[in-house]
């Protein structure tokens, strides 16, 4: 059983199929934030042409929502970080995805499980981009900067005015 969630962005709508199958964990994390709205209004605040575009945390002015606790990687699940896959981004920890997720804008392989160890964990995949690829790509192409602390922040905000569920 798959599900769908449309992420409804300032640059159109990119069509999400979650593989509820290989990611149960990661998928009910990312629909629990959906439901209830968490995604609405925030920003792909980190894009980095030839990499990825990674959203899910942050408002406008770089402010970070709060978040759940953080879920068990589930990178070792077969699902590789290849073009238009949906992954958890998360810190160095292994585990410590909550909200954050990425879209690759390329083949990541070096993102992939290697090993159950702090270097080998990689990035949980979860989803892929079913339509709206080139909305992707038009966000992988926005002009950044630096904002605070933050490099690869978009200079004009790409916002995510909302998130749901279509199936």
């Amino acid at each position: 059983m798959s599900h769908t969630v449309e992420l409804h962005t300032n640059k159109g709508v990119i069509r999400i199929e979650l593989d509820v199958e290989k990611a149960p964990l990661s998928v009910a994390n990312f629909l629990s934030y959906v439901r209830k709205g968490h995604y609405d209004g925030t920003i792909f605040h980190r894009v980095i042409k030839g990499f990825m575009i990674q959203g899910g945390g942050m408002e406008a002015g770089m402010k970070q929502k709060s978040t759940d606790a953080p879920i068990q990687n589930e990178a070792n699940n077969g699902l590789t970080n290849d073009h238009y896959t949906l992954a958890m981004a998360r810190t160095n920890a292994p585990h410590s995805a909550s909200s954050q997720f990425f879209i690759n804008t390329t083949n990541n392989g070096f993102l992939n499980f290697k090993s159950e160890s702090p270097s080998g964990w990689g990035y949980a995949v979860f989803g892929k981009v079913v339509e709206g690829k080139d909305i992707v790509d038009a966000i992988e192409k926005v002009k950044t900067g630096r904002s605070g602390f933050h490099d690869d922040v978009p200079l004009e905000d790409v916002v995510i005015e909302r998130a749901v569920e279509v199936n």
